[in-house]
């Protein structure tokens, strides 16, 4: 009788546990299964656990800041799975997500000795678009749907999927008349972004004149689907408007939702308004966005700010 071999799966390390139980943490923190799979699971699970192996690190313990500077100088120095080297960008991203893991790992009684270090970024320049290159955009547009969706991005920050999300429901008006939208950001968290009257109004015409639909949001698109129904726009559909668009308008530049996102912040920035309640606006819990968008704003933004605040106080 001939023996039949069985092939044990390979032991899972200390560390490969760990690894797990920080994915589940986060997800019982409630965070996005997006953010997780995007910002922590391919970081860890692709990207730091197979350099572990490779380095026969099975456990947090030899995880001195010689080895994570390995790790960091590593990334940095040899190709990646497509055979040309990383950016710095994205090593950032990697190690930062180490460095979030390990200090989680801490924070629950283990024993970490290292940190790693993040490696310098070079300073990036923001792409914005100008006020009057953002009314030429929504001109271009062919329809209000598509005219109101521009303006909305371009004059709340909202991002995309924010906008995707976006209800019938979801424009408030307070007691004192002023009116607001609720956005639902990152982590299922709500926040109210300022509306411009004359933006209520055009959503309140939109809202009586858009196609009936079983959906609730606010965004339709503008053809049936095989079943009869006007389905949700989606972020490719948003994406591919805008595009259009922007060729309509003579815009030789790439235009996504993100761009208008970042037009918004700095345009706020340079009429004085304060990082922290932009921060706010946009559904940051820290400063490091404004931080970058601060970086083209030049000499003259400064001036004319300092001048700004000099005058108002007279």
């Amino acid at each position: 009788m001939a023996r039949v071999s069985v092939v044990s799966p390979p032991a899972t390390s200390s560390l490969e546990v760990l690894v797990e139980d920080y994915l589940a943490s986060c997800r019982a923190r409630g965070l996005a299964l997006s953010t997780i799979n995007q910002a922590y699971r391919y970081s860890l699970v692709d990207v730091f656990l197979p350099w572990c192996a490779r380095a026969d690190v099975t456990s947090i313990a030899q995880l001195d800041q010689r080895a994570l500077d390995r790790f960091t100088g590593d990334l940095l120095n040899e190709p990646g799975k497509h055979g040309k080297p990383l950016s710095r960008f994205t090593v950032h991203h990697y190690v930062r997500s180490v460095r979030q893991f390990l200090a989680w790992c801490r924070a629950e009684g283990e024993e970490v000795s290292g940190k790693p270090q993040l490696p310098r970024l070079p300073q990036r320049v923001v792409e914005v678009l100008s006020r009057e290159e953002i009314d030429r955009l929504e001109t271009a547009a062919p329809t209000e749907r598509d005219k109101l969706i521009i303006r909305l991005l371009a004059d709340t920050g909202i991002r995309v999927g924010e906008l995707c999300g976006l209800e019938m429901e979801d424009i408030i008006t307070a007691q004192d008349r002023r009116a607001f939208l609720k956005v639902t950001g990152k982590g299922a968290k709500e926040r109210l972004v300022p509306l411009s009257p004359s933006l209520v109004r055009r959503i309140d015409r939109y809202r009586r004149a858009r196609p009936e639909s079983h959906s609730n949001h606010l965004f339709v698109a503008s053809r049936r689907n095989p079943q009869g129904e006007y389905a949700p726009l989606t972020r490719s559909g948003i994406l591919q408007l805008l595009r259009s668009d922007a060729d309509r308008a003579g815009i030789t530049r790439r235009v996504h939702p993100h761009l208008l996102r970042h037009s918004f912040a700095t345009e706020a920035l340079r009429r004085g308004m304060n990082p922290v309640q932009l921060a706010q606006l946009l559904g940051h819990s820290g400063l490091r966005m404004i931080e970058q968008v601060y970086a083209h704003l030049n000499a003259v933004d400064g001036y004319e700010a300092v001048m700004k605040m000099l005058t108002s106080e007279r």
